[in-house]
C-alpha cells in the first residue's frame, strides 16, 4: 500500500446524509451541521461556496467542491445573496428565525428545495462523525477544494445522480459506498494536480529513498521498525535517511510511523468485535497499555472512549433515521 492509498483506505460512510437541492435563485445556505467532510457537485446551474475565511470559490456544472468541517460555510447562487436557510446538525434545516422548513420544502426521495423544476441542482454527500473519515485525511485537505469538471473524467457522479432518487432495498447502503468511492476518485484526481500543493508526503513519494521507505512504513505499520532497519532496507545510513525524510516529509520517519499505526488504529478501534489489545497488535504496539497511552497523548482521549464516542454518534445517526 503506498502513501496516498493509505490515505484514501479511511473513508466509510455509515448512513451518510445524501441530499438534492433544488433551488431558485435568489438562494444561499448557511452551513453550521459540524460535520467533518462534505462534498458537493453541481448539476445544473451555478453556485458559489463562501467560508467564513478565504475567498469565495465559483462551482460550474460539473465541478465538485470537497468542504473539510467542522467550521461553518455559506453555499449561494451568488456571495453577495444573504443567507435564508440555516443546516443544523442532525439533518435540520431552519429559517434565520429557527422555524424547520424540513417538510415545507420536501420533493420526495432525498430532494429538497424550492420547487421540482428549479433552475439550480445540487447533490450533497456529508460524513456525520468523526471516526468515517480519518484525522490524518482531513489534515492533508484545504477547507475548501474545488475539482474543474474539465480537470477528470470519471462516471461515479453521473451514478450518484442517478441512484440517489432511488428508494430500494439496500439503497442506504449502496449510497454509503458510492459517496465513498467519489471521494476517493475525487481526491485522488486532486493530489495529482501539481498546481494545489499537495501534502510534503505526497510528493516525497517520487523520492527514491524517502519514496521507498513511505511505501514500507504504509505498507507494513505493525512491523517493529527503527531507522537502523528502516535505512538498511532503503540502503542509506540512518543519518541520510533521518535527515532526507525529515527535510521532505516534514517530520522524522519514527513520528509518521506513530501517527499512521494511530490514524489505523482509530479506524479499526470502531470494528464492532475489536478489543483494544486486539487493535495493539495489529498496528505495531506491543499491549493494549502500550497503544492507550500513545493514543490518549496524541489524541487527548483514551482509545475506548474514542470507540465510545464513534458508537455513541452512530447510534444518535441510526436513530434519526
Amino acid at each position: 500500500m503506498d502513501a496516498l492509498a493509505g490515505l484514501l483506505d479511511g473513508p466509510r460512510a455509515r448512513g451518510a446524509f445524501l441530499l438534492r437541492s433544488v433551488l431558485d435563485p435568489p438562494w444561499s445556505l448557511r452551513i453550521q451541521d459540524r460535520a467533518p467532510l462534505t462534498l458537493v457537485q453541481v448539476e445544473r446551474s451555478e453556485a458559489w461556496i463562501v467560508p467564513d475565511e478565504g475567498e469565495p470559490r465559483r462551482l460550474r456544472p460539473g465541478d465538485i467542491a470537497v468542504l473539510r468541517g467542522p467550521d461553518p460555510y455559506t453555499i449561494a447562487d451568488d456571495p453577495a445573496t444573504e443567507p435564508q436557510i440555516v443546516i443544523h446538525p442532525g439533518e435540520l434545516s431552519t429559517t434565520l428565525d429557527g422555524r424547520e422548513l424540513c417538510d415545507d420544502m420536501d420533493l420526495g426521495v432525498r430532494t429538497w428545495g424550492d420547487s421540482p423544476d428549479g433552475s439550480a441542482v445540487l447533490i450533497s454527500g456529508t460524513y456525520q462523525l468523526d471516526g468515517e473519515v480519518s484525522r490524518r485525511l482531513l489534515a492533508a485537505l484545504p477547507q475548501v477544494l474545488v475539482l474543474p469538471a474539465e480537470a477528470w473524467s470519471s462516471p461515479l457522479p453521473a451514478l450518484l445522480a442517478e441512484e440517489i432518487g432511488r428508494d430500494e432495498p439496500g439503497q442506504e447502503v449502496m449510497l454509503d459506498r458510492l459517496l465513498d468511492l467519489l471521494l476517493i476518485a475525487v481526491l485522488r484526481a486532486w493530489f495529482s494536480r501539481p498546481e494545489v500543493g499537495a501534502p510534503a508526503w505526497y510528493r516525497a513519494q517520487g523520492d527514491p529513498v524517502v519514496g521507498r521507505a513511505l511505501k514500507l512504513l504504509d505498507g507494513d505499520p505493525a512491523r517493529p521498525w527503527t531507522v537502523a532497519l528502516l535505512a538498511a532496507e532503503t540502503g542509506v545510513s540512518r543519518a541520510a535517511l533521518a535527515r532526507r525524510f525529515t527535510e521532505l516529509v516534514g517530520e522524522p520517519p519514527m513520528a509518521y510511523l506513530t501517527g499512521r499505526r494511530l490514524s489505523l488504529a482509530a479506524d479499526l478501534l470502531c470494528e464492532p468485535e475489536a478489543t483494544v489489545g486486539s487493535v495493539a497488535r495489529r498496528v505495531g504496539y506491543g499491549s493494549a497499555f502500550a497503544l492507550s497511552t500513545a493514543f490518549k497523548r496524541e489524541r487527548g482521549v483514551s482509545p475506548q472512549a474514542h470507540r465510545e464516542g464513534v458508537r455513541a454518534g452512530a447510534a444518535a445517526t441510526a436513530g434519526r433515521g
